[in-house]
């Protein structure tokens, strides 16, 4: 059987890797990984792949930045290429990136069987580029893997029916399982001289976050009140650093002596440093589903999250920008309240093995 993974983004690499690993053990299994290149990414060097044990992408379009609709159709036109070269009998995508829903679009125009890995997953937010490719995606692909009972629940109000539907759980804590061994060697947390469960890690991308200076300002002012308790550490993000330097915010940060700038870590360095702190301050989705793997409170910086089962069964909390629910939660936590969460369903580290149980038995 010929199978198409695709990925896109640097995220994505993190779920397609333990699918690989686990398809590595059937040769009647042909892969193709292609990399769309949909964002050009400098930390995808050798050294990555060696990290995550796949080898690098067959093919990288180099497809590159552009407007959501150009980058769409420049994506589609470059995949359909590959599978007239390939034939594949199945195409694999993962997560909600352009890339998904373009590759997906191909597929299911030529005929190929589609699975969507992290299929279900849902913010109710239209505004976000990622829940039109979710929405898009899962309409039209054939076999529908989701990572949690929630996002199953969704496809089946949308008129998905069982038989497309196979709950697998979440690969990323698959990779997660697979790379303690070297999260633990990572010496992050004495290099910047902290100690474990005394500091707070904060992550901020978003642009509904960043891109506007009164959220930006607001999420800072509370910043500003949390160091005073405890370390904070800030792996900045290239856009957020430029957003900081435009609106003039930079000059905010040298008023926090307790603050630690860092460039963007590593998977294994990121990931120690997430796993030792006292708690998550974030927008992002995956660090909340890490957080709550750990049982370790997590701050969401969002209105919404397409990851609710996190809120619903983990320690994840949604509190936006306002700087007065920050510093709320922020103090719930350190009085020792916090909720304590529990593991979802099937998050075991078994979920590439599920997936690839069930295309051994595709016709």
């Amino acid at each position: 059987m010929k199978v198409i993974n695709v990925v896109g983004t640097r995220p994505n690499f993190m779920k397609i890797a333990p699918i690989i690993r686990e398809m590595n053990r059937f040769p009647q299994l042909e892969q193709l990984l292609v990399h769309t290149g949909q964002h050009y990414d400098h930390q995808l060097s050798h050294s990555f792949f060696e990290e995550l044990q796949i080898p690098e992408p067959d093919i990288n379009l180099n497809i590159g930045s552009d407007t959501h609709a150009k980058q769409v159709a420049r994506i589609m036109s470059a995949f359909e290429d590959v599978c007239d070269d390939f034939q594949p009998d199945v195409i694999l995508v993962v997560g909600d990136v352009n890339s998904t829903m373009a590759c997906t679009l191909v597929a299911v125009k030529k005929g190929i069987k589609v699975i969507h890995v992290e299929a279900g997953i849902r913010s109710g937010d239209l505004s976000m580029p990622e829940e039109i490719n979710r929405l898009v995606t899962d309409s039209i692909a054939q076999y529908l893997m989701p990572p949690s009972r929630d996002a199953v629940d969704n496809l089946l109000k949308e008129g998905r029916t069982p038989e497309q539907i196979l709950m697998v759980g979440n690969v990323m804590i698959d990779t997660l399982l697979h790379s303690q061994m070297e999260i633990d060697r990572s010496d992050i947390v004495q290099k910047l001289e902290l100690s474990t469960g005394n500091y707070v890690t904060l992550t901020l991308h978003r642009p509904s976050n960043v891109d506007h200076e009164d959220k930006f300002r607001s999420i800072l002012d509370a910043l500003k009140e949390i160091q005073k308790e405890i370390p904070v550490v800030f792996p900045i993000h290239p856009r957020t650093k430029k957003m900081l330097e435009q609106f003039g915010l930079d000059k905010e940060l040298e008023q926090m002596p307790n603050l630690h700038l860092t460039n963007p870590l590593g998977y294994f360095d990121f990931g120690r440093l997430v796993r030792d702190s006292r708690f998550v301050l974030t927008d992002s989705g995956g660090i909340q589903e890490e957080t709550t793997y750990y049982g370790i409170p997590c701050i969401t910086l969002r209105e919404n999250t397409e990851r609710p089962v996190t809120i619903t069964e983990g320690t994840n909390e949604l509190v936006g920008a306002d700087r007065d629910k920050i510093l709320e939660h922020f103090r719930t936590i350190m009085s020792g309240n916090w909720k304590r969460g529990g593991i979802p369903e099937l998050w075991d580290g078994q979920s590439a093995q599920r997936i690839v149980d069930f295309i051994l038995k595709l016709n």
